[in-house]
């Protein structure tokens, strides 16, 4: 097993003998790409979520919940006993919207629902079927999951940006450490007596 001293902070960027020119300039790319990471992250994730939320709240307040009415009996048949259940097909209805223009559209209702069955529906303001908005606290949720996959989503990129920069700073202090080895390493094997 391998001795190992004390963890010294910021070991990088203390003078020392040893320490090449090849080792400050990859501190200050860790550094950087550490920096450049977080910032990244932060800002996309923080980004994406108020536009999240921007867009959710403008849902809640353009969308509005009309009346449809079935055109043709819903397919199948309602059961005799359970109203709660939650098998639905698929039934054409129409709506009209507050500027007058009546639209058709097909949403799910419980099978054997007769014609003029009314169904609630949710609107955008030209008429379109569109689903209920999230809630205030479901638009919350979903604003921090979207920017928590964006901000981690952007924060990859510069930081294997960073370790693609160190392997080839670590690749060329190899190499560096060949041609040095081939010229001295012959010079340690000769007998001086």
């Amino acid at each position: 097993m391998a001795f190992r001293g004390p963890k010294v902070w910021l070991w990088r960027w203390r003078r020392n003998p040893l320490k090449r020119r090849a080792d400050a300039v990859e501190a200050w790319v860790v550094l950087g790409a550490w920096l450049v990471t977080v910032l990244a992250g932060v800002l996309a994730g923080l980004t994406a979520t108020r536009s999240v939320e921007d867009g959710l709240a403008r849902e809640r307040v353009e969308w509005h919940q009309v009346a449809a009415r079935l055109t043709e009996k819903a397919p199948g048949t309602a059961p005799a006993h359970d109203t709660s259940s939650g098998d639905l097909v698929w039934g054409k209805v129409r709506w009209t919207v507050p500027d007058g223009t009546t639209h058709t559209g097909q949403v799910r209702v419980r099978p054997g629902s007769a014609a003029g069955t009314e169904v609630p529906v949710w609107t955008d303001p030209q008429g379109h079927l569109v689903s209920k908005p999230a809630t205030v606290a479901q638009a919350q949720l979903r604003a921090s999951l979207i920017g928590v996959l964006v901000g981690a989503s952007a924060a990859v990129v510069p930081f294997v940006g960073g370790r693609v920069l160190c392997g080839r700073l670590e690749r060329r202090r190899m190499s560096q450490w060949d041609t040095e080895w081939a010229r001295f390493g012959p010079l340690w094997g000769r007998k001086t007596g």
